[in-house]
């Protein structure tokens, strides 16, 4: 297995370039399965859950091609299976998102229950009582969801809470479906709105993505399109953290900044100088680090994925802050492996207090989960000698070329055996 090696401290200066976002290609990858024509996608990150999502693609009969920074899929007629197995989507959530395209387009699907990052339950019931709504019957049995409709109907259908997955895959089923569907209570990413943009361009009747209350007017068919993946806010905001962690001077070229709102609000208010253009993220900081405590929310609330990075940089923080998880249950797995290298920090359920400022010291530690994975990144960059993160294959699930792009920033990070 390969591992990262960080040889710190170090002070980040520098420019990168944005990267596609992984979790809005993610879905629009699966929604190229409801039409039979060519489709590009440009900005489309070169990360593993991408190449798994390209293999699974692959085995419902879409080919691909990459050039670039571009994805070009092309359906390619021949008989294949409805059917997504475990083989190819065990390490990889999002798989499930073929499942409301599937359905809406060949009247049937076959998923494997999904695998990915062991940070909670995150059932998909919502996903399947959605369906159901649109007339779909659904069976669970020996680890797989199987759906089937003749024809899927609109109907109105109201989440009990917000699911980035669920309004996901019901909007992506609800093109086809006969007639008009409302979804309430729907989550608001900003990749939602992306993969909306894209069925839109394909054919799509869609209003409302990014509110609380999505209308489609489902199509006989949809076409082919080209679509650019917008920016990775999740990438974006880690080498923005990366930045103040180190006291350092970074800009991120191609940065959404209403998209990260909520971090560069809290990076406001620990004392950092933060300059935002249309297209670019500049942060710089010296000096003290003030304490300020996070909850974590659905968007447009502080982001869940950026909770373990936002925990490395208070531990280097002067005083006391907390941070409340409330999206996941089990997303705290980074805390021991923090304390390992010296971080002072107490978890009471949902809450871990962090105490700073801590002098981490390098040894070597165990990435848990793709987040976890940057955050003992960025503890090794502020971190006395070298430390080692072992199993980076979650790092590669989200962070396209991370050791790269750190390097043209300044840091000694190099990915060996």
């Amino acid at each position: 297995m390969q591992k990262l090696l960080i040889r710190g401290p170090t002070r980040l200066r520098g420019t990168i370039p944005a990267s596609g976002a992984k979790n809005a290609a993610l879905p629009i990858l699966a929604a190229c399965l409801l039409c039979d024509e060519e489709i590009e996608l440009r900005n489309v990150p070169a990360v593993r859950d991408i190449r798994t999502m390209l293999q699974l693609l692959e085995h419902l009969g879409v080919e691909n091609e990459r050039l670039g920074d571009a994805v070009i899929l092309r359906p390619t007629g021949r008989v294949s299976p409805d059917e997504a197995p475990y083989e190819l989507v065990k390490t990889m959530r999002a798989s499930v998102l073929v499942l409301g395209p599937l359905l809406a387009r060949r009247g049937h699907a076959r998923v494997s229950l999904p695998g990915g990052c062991a940070i909670g339950v995150r059932p998909i019931d919502l996903h399947l009582t959605g369906l159901e709504a649109l007339g779909a019957a659904v069976e669970l049995e020996h680890g797989y969801v199987e759906t089937r409709a003749g024809q899927l109907e609109g109907a109105r259908f109201r989440f009990p809470q917000p699911t980035v997955g669920g309004t996901e895959n019901l909007l992506m089923a609800a093109c086809l479906a006969r007639g008009t569907t409302v979804l309430e209570n729907c989550a608001r990413e900003p990749e939602i709105v992306d993969l909306a943009r894209f069925l839109v361009a394909m054919g799509a009747g869609i209003e409302g993505a990014g509110e609380d209350t999505i209308t489609i007017e489902g199509r006989d068919r949809l076409g082919g399109a080209r679509h650019s993946v917008i920016s990775d806010r999740i990438q974006d905001g880690t080498y923005l953290i990366a930045g103040v962690l180190t006291r350092g001077d970074v800009t991120v070229e191609g940065a959404r900044p209403a998209d990260l709102a909520p971090l560069l609000e809290k990076l406001d208010e620990i004392g950092a100088r933060v300059d935002v253009g249309e297209e670019h993220i500049r942060v710089r900081h010296e000096g003290a680090i003030k304490p300020r405590g996070v909850v974590t929310e659905p968007f447009p609330g502080f982001p869940t994925d950026l909770q373990a990075q936002y925990m490395t940089l208070m531990t280097q923080a002067d005083g006391v802050s907390t941070v409340s998880e409330t999206v996941f249950e089990n997303r705290f797995q980074h805390v021991p492996e923090l304390v390992r290298m010296g971080a002072d920090i107490h978890i009471d359920g949902t809450y871990a207090r962090v105490h700073g400022p801590s002098a981490l010291s390098g040894t070597s530690v165990m990435a848990t989960d793709l987040r976890a994975s940057a955050c003992l990144v960025l503890a090794g960059l502020v971190a006395e000698g070298e430390t080692f993160v072992h199993r980076i294959y979650h790092l590669d699930r989200g962070y396209e070329q991370m050791e790269s792009k750190l390097q043209q920033l300044g840091a000694r990070v190099e990915r060996v055996d």
